[in-house]
């Protein structure tokens, strides 16, 4: 089919496609009745253009489009979470509030070695041990961050140790004693102090 014309093929594309003109046919004719190479390009275009109109009639199983939908991966309900976040706001923008609450909060979270005390009068400072005398009467907060308190007089207030210990023997302490190791503790009881000092603004 080499050494023949390239219009005979066309012809044949034609012929098959019913497009073909009456002159062209004949020209066709003639041709693949002297040349085998064409015939068996013939043939070969004819057995393709047979197997794709054949296929063409193969149907799927019964329910296969079903079974197919079935094992495909489920949608997420994306609609109903933001339905129920448009319907709640309130809730969203506390929810919001206390996240960036929190995360500035353990932004801020003591994770230095650093010892200190909140500067109250009456208190001893012994390296990192911080001790109310006996016989003596702090007024107000005590704060302590990596260090101890020894309590043996009066405290007339709240005493916080974070990471630290509270010691005691025959101490009066007329507010809350409060030790705080773990980080979470610590969150917790910044987002109590806050809340207390902003209910304080209403007072």
């Amino acid at each position: 089919m080499s050494t023949c014309s390239s219009q005979f093929v066309d012809y044949m594309h034609e012929y098959l496609d019913g497009d073909i003109s009456r002159e062209h046919e004949q020209l066709l004719k003639k041709h693949l009745q002297g040349c085998t190479v064409c015939q068996q390009h013939m043939h070969e275009l004819s057995d393709t253009i047979a197997f794709v109109k054949s296929a063409a009639h193969i149907t799927a199983p019964p329910h296969f489009e079903d079974h197919v939908m079935k094992r495909l991966p489920k949608r997420k309900n994306t609609v109903g979470v933001q339905k129920w976040l448009r319907r709640h706001p309130i809730i969203v923008a506390v929810a919001v509030f206390f996240l960036f609450m929190s995360a500035t909060l353990l932004g801020s979270y003591p994770n230095d070695n650093q010892f200190s005390v909140t500067k109250q009068p009456n208190l001893i400072v012994d390296g990192q041990t911080v001790i109310v005398p006996k016989g003596e009467v702090v007024k107000g907060d005590i704060v302590v961050k990596n260090g101890d308190i020894v309590v043996e007089g009066e405290v007339d207030g709240n005493i916080t140790v974070i990471n630290g210990s509270y010691m005691a023997s025959t101490a009066v302490v007329t507010g809350q004693i409060e030790e705080i190791d773990q980080m979470f503790q610590w969150l917790w009881y910044k987002i109590k102090e806050g809340t207390l000092n902003f209910l304080a603004l209403f007072e």
